[in-house]
């Protein structure tokens, strides 16, 4: 299983570290979040590193569909509805911002940086994309709806965003990395708020991000009950037909669809990491079904960081942390949602105002109905008597996972492999390692 982009691309390479360091800020994670602070942080002349703990952009990044769009299902009319206009258009007004930031940056890079119209279908439920619709005038977006589009089956109809872009997503985190300071197969093994010790050497900074993916420090800021992460499945088919754009579905399976070069990417079927799910059968019959001629040649899943009130935690990792920050919960959008952690963090960690500190602040009301989901989730999980592997993290039953050979974690989405090897955190051992924390 690997997908059509790590296939596609060679990254650079970076040394290991092995001396003990100083730095203003030290970033832990070497994903899109990370090399984009970086990146910011070294145009604003801020001293930095990167620790990574394998390669840099291996898993989340390496992934993805790499769709860049303000258009992220129907997430509007939710967030009006919770949080009322203001907040909702500086959501809007921050997304805008990240996709620009990620055309005029792509227009540098060699990264296959297209402009293509993004649209949000349904072939069931009509009066919800009109209902979006309605918010989406209310906040002035330049969205409008349309009866048909090139898809190869009917549709009820689609909100079409124009102007929003795609591209190769390692391409463009190879071009902006190249010249940035990163340590590769560099694993922290124990840290405060200012120091990070690896196996060999060590980093002594004034702040650190904490770009992970999922935050893994349990102490603070409560991500383990704030987070819960979804897994979802791509197949890249060759030979397949130009369908004029990128579009999701509104209801289940919320099948994805976006052309890159001669391939055809078809996504869907998310569901709770740890659940049961038809995996990348459901997408086969949809290929076979609309593309019976082309031809299937890369398969993968991803995993995705869900929040409880639909807003991704970028800022301070807790209240409490004034120099720790971290960046997670993109819901599915982790292109855009990389790049607004990079804007609002560069700033925060040279302490400079943010116009979207405050709506993405980790430490905002999280008294939501998805933290009785989670908190029930983790109780049933650590709570199962039946014999079995718990996982590392806070000892969770975990869930074979037959579509990919795997244990998962159903309460905070921790992954591994049939040997026990980690795949995913929040978990940093293995199943059968334990590490002094």
């Amino acid at each position: 299983m690997s997908s059509l982009w790590t296939n596609t691309v060679e990254m650079p390479e970076f040394p290991k570290l092995e001396k003990d360091i100083r730095t203003q800020v030290l970033i832990v994670g070497g994903g899109l979040t990370g090399l984009l602070c970086a990146y910011f942080l070294k145009q604003a002349g801020v001293d930095y590193c990167v620790l990574e703990s394998d390669r840099i952009c291996k898993k989340i990044t390496g992934h993805t569909t790499a769709k860049i769009s303000v258009g992220q299902g129907l997430v509007y009319e939710k967030l009006f509805s919770r949080f009322g206009q203001e907040k909702t258009a500086l959501f809007l007004k921050a997304n805008e911002k990240a996709l620009k930031n990620f055309k005029s940056m792509g227009a540098l890079i060699n990264c296959d940086m297209e402009e293509q119209n993004a649209y949000l279908y349904t072939c069931t439920d009509r009066r919800k994309l009109e209902k979006e619709m309605q918010t989406l005038g209310c906040l002035g977006a330049g969205a409008d709806f349309v009866e048909k589009t090139a898809l190869p089956f009917e549709i009820q109809g689609a909100i079409r965003y124009r102007g929003q872009a795609q591209f190769h997503p390692l391409k463009f985190a190879a071009g902006i990395a190249r010249n940035l300071k990163i340590y590769e197969q560099s694993e922290v093994r124990e840290m405060t708020e200012h120091y990070a010790r690896t196996e060999k050497g060590s980093v002594a900074a004034e702040k650190i991000i904490i770009a992970t993916h999922f935050p893994f420090i349990n102490t603070r800021g409560s991500y383990f009950m704030k987070l819960y992460q979804q897994r979802s499945y791509v197949l890249a088919l060759k030979d397949a037909p130009d369908i004029g754009g990128m579009y999701l579905q509104t209801e289940e399976p919320g099948l994805s669809f976006r052309n890159y070069g001669s391939y055809l990417l078809i996504g869907g079927e998310s569901h709770r990491t740890g659940k049961q799910c038809g995996g990348w059968n459901v997408l086969k019959e949809t290929a076979q079904q609309y593309f019976p001629d082309a031809k299937e040649e890369f398969c993968w899943a991803n995993q995705d960081c869900m929040s409880l009130d639909g807003l991704p935690y970028i800022g301070h990792y807790s209240k409490n942390t004034p120099d720790l920050f971290t960046a997670s919960g993109y819901n599915k959008w982790g292109m855009t949602g990389a790049m607004i952690a990079a804007m609002v963090l560069s700033d925060l960690v040279r302490e400079r105002d943010n116009e979207y500190k405050q709506l993405f602040s980790p430490s905002r009301n999280g008294l939501r109905p998805q933290l009785f989901l989670n908190a029930c989730e983790a109780i049933r999980g650590i709570a199962t008597i039946k014999k079995g592997k718990r996982c590392s993290h806070m000892g969770c039953s975990l869930k074979w996972n037959e579509n990919e050979q795997t244990w998962d974690c159903p309460c905070h989405g921790s992954r591994f492999d049939i040997s026990g090897r980690q795949l995913d955190n929040p978990a940093v051992d293995g199943l059968k390692e334990k590490r002094q924390k």
